[in-house]
């Protein structure tokens, strides 16, 4: 029987201990050395003694143990003895040993179900089925193979394969359904950039499309020492596009919902943008600009939190992304992990060694931005890990959100106002409101006009009503101003000549420059597209829209 809530354990170096999650957070009583124990009756199940192991892993049904050590070579120089163990966890023996030289990758990659496991060797990634580590069942062999993902999910089976281009030859991601890989066309998709000495690949839930982040470890343009990012789509049936990020700078984060409709992107130069685009790569809503370099969906996929960690000062946003609707704002000052409680309500951060050393300790919260319990480390201690117990999906419902925050024992503490830093020749002048950098503010970028579909015959009846208005009020314009009436632009002015005039209302303004940004944009695609090169599906999607965009900024222009 499954507990009401998810334990949670704590690693450092005061021991290895777990405690009940909320609302209860009193200590549970078991464990020493690596054991391995059922947290449902609390009894020992196996104890190995792997005294040099440094890496821990289950199988996703728990029936097989991964460990990993460092691999050590005999001074005579004969090869060392195998350092990754696969052990059964019904019986505690041990299945199969494998020689595993580097860290980066160490543990098999296993389906949800366990019928395939598989394994980068070389250039192969090796396929095992029913954890039957004696045979291979199947080999996918592409020259100078980097890294593999396994699709989530039911059969059937897909995996994306990373292979690093050379000799001018560009880097690829290919997708294959499982046991398929033979064959000129057995490959389902199949997507080339050249800007990528390294990628991350990311299945959405339903193994219908991956998200890749392509980087460079040098940024030639000088812009940025992180290198350089662009982000790609794959889809399974064989689509593909470049996502087309507003904000020039790095990546930091990338996330889909469990919906497997959209995916959240954190991007560009500080303060960073957050945008959630489609499966169409269209942007649906932008959250503006803010410090955060990482994105968290809830569980069940209807909250979001955007986090500012590491070299920030830990300030979140929680939003409803159903209402996109800000629920709350926290800060957690100093955290270097954050992981949600499988139940869909609680978020637990914390504040480890070796990334801090000082100031350890963790925090459990409600959404809402109540801290329901808190544990910090004695000065001369440290905290190493913690995680929530894991838990399949379905087993906590989904509950309704609440922007009241919810009440809290916890005495809650005030981040101190940082006060921005002032050179001695101005600390006694007056302060001004001057910023470094305009913010943006969130808005909805889903379209609001400017369909493709044919209009009904009520649409079109609204549309003509609509235009005669327009004639009518410029008319109107001219008559009283004569003097006023727009005159030809001269052959030399630039098409995209930005007009210095304005509306008087900011925000009009700004919903016109974007406009004219788009436009410009669609031109360049024109110009490409002209020059012969081959354009992506969502790049002439936008192309597709420039005669809205056109109608909406004459609208907007004209003040209709």
């Amino acid at each position: 029987m499954a507990p009401s809530t998810p334990l949670l354990t704590v690693r450092g170096s005061e021991g290895l201990y777990m405690l009940n999650g909320p609302p209860h957070f009193t200590e549970s009583t078991v464990f020493p050395r690596i054991n391995v124990i059922n947290v449902t009756n609390k009894g020992l199940l196996h104890s190995f003694n792997l005294p040099k192991a440094v890496c821990l892993e289950f199988s996703p049904k728990n029936t097989v143990l991964a460990t990993w050590q460092p691999y050590t070579t005999s001074k005579d120089g004969t090869a060392g003895i195998p350092n990754l163990q696969l052990y059964d966890v019904k019986t505690g023996t041990c299945l199969k040993s494998f020689i595993q030289k580097k860290m980066q990758n160490w543990c098999p990659s296993w389906s949800e179900d366990e019928t395939v496991c598989a394994r980068n060797v070389n250039n192969e990634v090796h396929f095992f089925e029913n954890n039957n580590f004696n045979t291979i069942a199947n080999k996918l062999h592409l020259q100078k193979i980097n890294d593999f993902v396994l699709s989530p999910g039911p059969q059937p089976y897909k995996v994306a394969v990373y292979v690093p281009g050379s000799k001018g030859a560009p880097s690829f991601v290919r997708l294959y359904q499982y046991p398929n890989f033979d064959g000129p066309h057995a490959a389902l998709a199949n997507k080339s950039f050249f800007k990528a000495d390294k990628v991350t690949m990311l299945w959405n839930k339903k193994a219908t499309a991956v998200l890749v982040i392509a980087s460079t470890d040098v940024d030639k343009t000088g812009a940025s020492y992180y290198g350089e990012q662009t982000l790609h789509y794959i889809a399974a049936n064989g689509e593909s596009a470049v996502v087309q990020l507003p904000k020039n700078g790095p990546i930091y984060d990338v996330v889909w919902n469990s919906s497997s409709t959209e995916f959240c992107a954190v991007y560009g130069f500080m303060p960073a943008k957050a945008t959630i685009f489609n499966l169409k790569c269209d942007p649906v809503f932008d959250f503006g600009t803010g410090p955060r370099n990482a994105a968290y969906y809830s569980p069940h996929g209807h909250i979001l939190v955007l986090a500012g960690f590491g070299n920030l000062r830990g300030q979140m946003e929680v939003w409803d992304v159903k209402n996109y609707k800000l629920i709350s704002k926290p800060v957690a000052s100093d955290s270097t992990y954050f992981a949600w409680c499988p139940d869909g309500e609680h978020i637990l951060t914390a504040t480890c060694a070796p990334r801090l050393r000082v100031n350890n300790g963790y925090k459990i919260w409600h959404y809402t931005g109540s801290v329901l319990h808190k544990y910090d480390v004695p000065s001369n201690g440290e905290l190493w890990q913690v995680s929530w117990q894991p838990f399949l999906d379905g087993i906590f419902p989904v509950k309704a959100i609440t922007y009241q925050a919810v009440p809290s024992d916890v005495p809650s503490e005030e981040p101190k106002a940082a006060t921005a830093y002032r050179p001695p020749a101005l600390r006694n002048k007056p302060i001004t409101n001057s910023k470094l950098h305009e913010e943006e503010p969130p808005q909805n970028m889903k379209p609001q006009a400017g369909s493709d579909k044919p209009l009904s015959k009520t649409a079109l009846k609204n549309q003509r009503k609509h235009e005669a208005k327009k004639a009518a009020k410029q008319e109107a314009r001219n008559e009283k101003s004569p003097d006023l009436a727009p005159t030809p632009a001269p052959q030399s002015t630039p098409r995209n000549t930005v007009s210095q005039s304005t509306s008087g209302d900011p925000e009009i303004d700004k919903k016109i420059k974007n406009l004219k940004k788009k436009l410009k944009a669609i031109e360049q695609l024109k110009e490409q597209a002209a020059a012969g090169k081959q354009l992506e599906k969502n790049q002439l999607e936008k192309i597709q829209k420039e005669k809205a965009l056109i109608q909406e900024l004459e609208d907007l222009e004209l003040g209709v």
